[in-house]
């Protein structure tokens, strides 16, 4: 069984928060699906998408486990985007969180140091 996944994160304005969440993935959409949402596939079949949605804007929580936690902090950092949050738990499991202008939270999850 084929199994998608796509996770939406809801904003005010599409274009607005565009250039944020280029800088934050590092890269363009992978494809604009129409004029209100920009979708980037993260892994196979497995998407992040912006879709416009004033009313619910600002409560997105999205938690990603990586392999290169420190690797992936330290070139978001590099194109100019900071960490809101750097949580460290027993066992050495660390969460570090971005939060958009909005409020959405985006959290990489790992072992970093």
């Amino acid at each position: 069984m084929a199994r998608d996944l796509f996770v939406g994160i809801p904003v005010t304005d599409c274009a607005a928060a565009l250039p944020w969440y280029e800088r934050l993935f590092g890269r363009e959409p992978s494809f604009l699906p129409n004029d209100v949402e920009a979708v980037w596939e993260m892994a196979e079949n497995r998407y992040v998408y912006i879709v416009q949605d004033p009313e619910r804007a600002g409560n997105a929580l999205v938690l990603s486990f990586v392999d290169d936690l420190d690797d992936r902090v330290a070139e978001i950092a590099r194109r100019g985007v900071e960490p809101a949050r750097r949580e460290t738990y027993d066992g050495g499991v660390t969460k570090v969180t971005y939060r958009d202008a909005e409020g959405n939270e985006i959290s990489f999850g790992g072992a970093g140091g």
